[in-house]
């Protein structure tokens, strides 16, 4: 199948593993933009298959089709990305992803504790959060949101 002709919808989700409707349903959010033939099918460029491919694991990393388009929109539109553009891409991509395993390496250390939510139900939140101390910074669980503890004078 050349690229001028595109590919198929079939193919694509051939190529993918992804369903004909998941595919229509990325192509509303704006993930895929394929064109239509004289006859009115859907055509691909051989690059989609990559763009949905990154689709799909970028929400097995749990980020939002929002989040999503917003990084696919750093790639060029009109035209195959190179490897410069994926590269550029992968930056962001591996930014995103470098702040979601602080997260995460927080929320498993932090868990058992104190992680500055407020309920003071545990011991510990006397310890590491005395009178809620950690609201003063915002709302919601601010040790596990990158806060640290004030450390203890004497207390």
């Amino acid at each position: 199948m050349g690229q001028a002709a595109g590919i198929s919808i079939g193919y694509m989700a051939e190529r993918t593993g992804l369903a004909v409707s998941a595919i229509r349903y990325y192509e509303e959010q704006g993930l895929v933009a394929p064109w239509r033939n004289a006859g009115g099918q859907r055509r691909f460029l051989r690059a989609d298959i990559r763009r949905l491919s990154f689709v799909m694991i970028a929400q097995q990393f749990g980020f939002s089709l929002p989040e999503i388009r917003d990084l696919l929109s750093q790639l060029p539109g009109g035209r195959t990305p190179t490897p410069e553009d994926w590269a550029a891409l992968s930056a962001t991509f591996r930014s995103h992803l470098d702040q979601r395993i602080e997260t995460l390496e927080r929320l498993r250390d932090n868990l058992d504790g104190c992680i500055g939510c407020g309920c003071l139900s545990l011991p510990k939140c006397a310890l590491y959060n005395p009178k809620d101390s950690a609201q003063t910074r915002g709302s919601g669980p601010r040790y596990l949101m990158g806060d640290r503890p004030a450390t203890q004078s004497g207390s």
